[in-house]
């Protein structure tokens, strides 16, 4: 779900792209009195704007965030504006920050990380190990939400 909001939004920006290049090649009416060509160029700077509010971040990762985890503590977390993320191992507090913010389209203020260690099992004879896991809490601006379900 994530992949295709980021996929629309990315189509929207396109679009909006268009329209003020095609804005830009009509030449602008010009009237006599010096007042009304000031609103027309203030007009042309407003429309040049995109139309989402997302950051735009140019190279992140979709592999450094694996899935939202979902839980009763996460739950009140996200009241808070804070989100938890199982990532994998290999990425920093920086990479995770650029893949949340080019995957969702957040702005994020800060990550902390937590590293749970593989633990020892055992059904009957066998023994093992259950998989460690790395887990990143995010926490966004004021005002903005991430959709996990």
């Amino acid at each position: 779900m994530a992949l295709l909001d980021f996929l629309k939004r990315k189509d929207e920006v396109k679009k909006a792209k268009e329209k003020t290049a095609k804005k830009a090649e009509k030449p602008a009416k010009v009237s006599v009195a010096p007042k009304a060509e000031k609103k027309v160029e203030k007009k042309e700077q407003e429309t040049s704007k995109p139309a989402g509010k997302a950051k735009a971040v140019k190279y992140f990762s979709y592999e450094a965030v694996k899935e939202p985890h979902i839980s009763e503590k996460a739950s009140y977390l996200a009241e808070k504006n804070q989100y938890i993320f199982q990532v994998s191992p290999n990425y920093n507090k920086q990479e995770i920050k650029k893949s949340i913010e080019g995957i969702y389209g957040v702005d994020v203020l800060s990550v902390n990380v937590v590293k749970i260690p593989a633990k020892k099992r055992r059904i009957g004879r066998q023994e093992g190990f259950r998989k460690c896991v790395k887990k990143a809490i995010v926490k966004i601006k004021e005002g903005q939400k991430i959709e996990i379900i």
